[in-house]
């Protein structure tokens, strides 16, 4: 029986999806995209979820897209590669970043093209020191997608996120490092596992409705100005000062002990 293409675990409140084609760089197909938003979907259905961490076997995180699947599901469904990205490759972004709960990546290696997007979509990333990130796209007269030109600029600015995307130079891990495209460079594979593992972990301990809020404000900032997210902060400090798990936080406090939070 063929292993499957998505590996998913859950263990201490952290939801482990790992990239399970490493014989071809881990490049996404159908089903690993339907089997990721699904994940994802229950993730956030799921209370007992409350971090999540995204990596891969092998010695690459992901090559981007399947391209000789990708070309048959456009055959068989008679579908653009607009359509393609629309249907499969930008929803999986939106739930990523719309899922108000941790997801921590691990790129242990090679990211390129989709499979770039898809890691630094992630809220933190952690990546081993010999990662890479490729956009790959210029290579078969495509244009960056799945939200790279939206990541991009924002972190090296619109000529250096202009000369990568012409010239497909690889981003080393200290340079995106240097970007703010990455949280941390580990020491080597293993211990970027190990970080991304540790933080996931530790984040599942935390009050999980703050933490959701907190990204859902970090969310929508770019597009707001100073006086409307002040605003916006206040409202949500209204709601979180009447939760369970706020005056858990605030009784742990006084009492010199560690929170217990439920999502309440």
């Amino acid at each position: 029986m063929a292993a499957p293409e998505l590996l998913v675990d859950q263990k201490e409140g952290v939801l482990v999806l790992t990239l399970n084609r490493p014989e071809v760089l881990n490049s996404l197909t159908g089903a690993m995209l339907s089997g990721l938003s699904e994940s994802l979907k229950k993730a956030a259905a799921d209370k007992s979820v409350r971090s999540v961490v995204l990596t891969a076997k092998g010695r690459a995180f992901c090559a981007g897209a399947d391209l000789a699947d990708l070309r048959a599901r456009q055959k068989g469904l008679g579908v653009s590669l607009g359509e393609e990205l629309r249907r499969h490759f930008n929803p999986l972004i939106l739930q990523i970043r719309r899922l108000e709960k941790p997801v921590i990546g691990a790129a242990n290696g090679l990211a390129a093209g989709a499979g770039a997007s898809l890691i630094l979509s992630c809220d933190i990333k952690i990546a081993a020191p010999h990662a890479r990130f490729i956009l790959a796209f210029g290579q078969v007269g495509l244009v960056p997608d799945s939200g790279m030109t939206y990541y991009l600029p924002r972190h090296m600015g619109l000529s250096l996120a202009i000369e990568h995307a012409w010239t497909g130079r690889p981003i080393t891990a200290d340079r995106a490092l240097d970007f703010g495209l990455v949280n941390r460079v580990a020491s080597s594979e293993e211990e970027a596992l190990t970080l991304a593992w540790d933080m996931a972990r530790q984040l599942a301990t935390k009050a999980p409705l703050a933490l959701g809020m907190a990204k859902r404000a970090m969310n929508r900032a770019f597009d707001h100005d100073l006086e409307t997210q002040l605003e916006y902060e206040a409202e949500l400090q209204e709601t979180l000062g009447k939760t369970k798990d706020h005056a858990e936080g605030v009784a742990a406090f006084l009492e010199k002990r560690k929170p217990v939070f439920k999502g309440e």
